[in-house]
């Protein structure tokens, strides 16, 4: 298998496609991991006959993330900051919002930023969109919602704690905020409005900057370097592959029910952070090594010990993942080798 091949099959799966006939999509944080895979879904189905939007803080590096779709009449970069107002004319029938600070990084060093770039993104592209006909508005939230749980597998009627009061909880409070302005904008404004909720999300493509721990270990196995771990690699996580992850939202988009959440994860791979890292070393025949973390690494650690996800409700509308972990990371990790 290859990222590609895996992005031209998530562009055959079947789904209602009907509904983006004619229409002007957004996506936004299109230079992401998760939101670029949607844009090469979109643009790998055949015979397209709606048009993408890619919108990101730097039309560089959106030129340089699709360049294999530059020269499609059907794809369109929109250089926006959706901190601030959309300055545009164009109707927007569906937008996906995946922009907002998601490397640790940004936890510790803006906090601020990272608030503002979900909660002022979401009102602000709503804000357009309900002005400019829009048909349906997909955030992109984030399983980090959920918080520090019982041991419970997470469901989307469940809520754990977050530490209001720690600067981390910058992400997952803002998440949970962002969340109920999309249903403020439903209850006051008849918007319709779907959110995922994705878990820890690997692949290819990542930002330079991301320094989550998936970004680390793939950076070192492409460099055949040994993966550098800066804990004991013990906390638990749900994990999905960005195809997979790409391909839910896609169903959420077009098959969801208005003003609800739906998880997204893959089943069969909950693993440790430690068993990613080795998973990785074995694929790329590297050690993994442990090393103290900085303070400043220390300051954007997710401290929740274990995040498992119930698929249930999004395989209601007929999405499945198929393969395993390993095939998935050593597709992503090929095509990172290509780039």
């Amino acid at each position: 298998m290859s990222y590609q091949e895996d992005i031209r099959k998530a562009g055959a799966a079947q789904l209602p496609w009907n509904r983006l006939s004619g229409k002007n999509i957004l996506v936004t944080g299109a230079t992401g991991l998760i939101a670029g895979c949607v844009v090469d879904v979109l643009m790998a189905r055949e015979n397209i006959d709606y048009d993408v939007y890619a919108a990101g803080r730097s039309a560089k590096r959106l030129r340089e993330r699709f360049l294999c779709h530059c020269g499609s009449p059907n794809l369109h970069f929109l250089e926006h900051d959706v901190t601030e107002p959309v300055k545009a004319s164009v109707p927007f029938d569906f937008m996906i919002d995946a922009a907002g600070g998601a490397s640790p990084n940004s936890y510790a060093a803006d906090p601020v930023g990272v608030m503002m770039s979900n909660i002022r993104g979401v009102d602000n592209l709503l804000s357009y969109g309900m002005g400019h006909g829009m048909e349906r508005f997909l955030y992109v939230s984030s399983g980090e919602v959920y918080g520090e749980g019982d041991g419970r597998v997470f469901t989307e009627g469940y809520s754990g704690y977050v530490d209001s009061m720690s600067p981390r909880s910058c992400y997952p409070s803002a998440k949970r905020a962002s969340e109920t302005l999309c249903v403020s904008y439903a209850s006051q404004y008849s918007a319709d409005v779907v959110v995922a909720r994705p878990c820890h999300v690997y692949g290819p493509y990542f930002t330079a900057s991301d320094n989550r721990v998936y970004a680390q270990f793939m950076r070192n196995a492409v460099l055949g370097e040994d993966i550098v771990m800066k804990s004991d690699g013990s906390q638990f996580r749900s994990w999905c592959y960005v195809v997979d992850c790409a391909s839910a939202l896609l169903h959420i988009m077009l098959k969801g029910e208005p003003s609800q959440a739906y998880n997204i994860a893959d089943g069969i791979s909950n693993v440790s952070i430690r068993e990613l890292a080795d998973i990785i070393a074995e694929i790329a025949g590297v050690r993994v090594v442990v090393e103290a973390a900085s303070a400043e690494e220390k300051a954007g650690f997710n401290r929740v010990t274990k995040s498992v996800f119930s698929t249930e409700k999004l395989e209601s509308l007929g999405w499945s993942v198929s393969g395993t972990m390993r095939e998935k990371l050593k597709a992503s990790i090929n095509a990172l080798r290509d780039v």
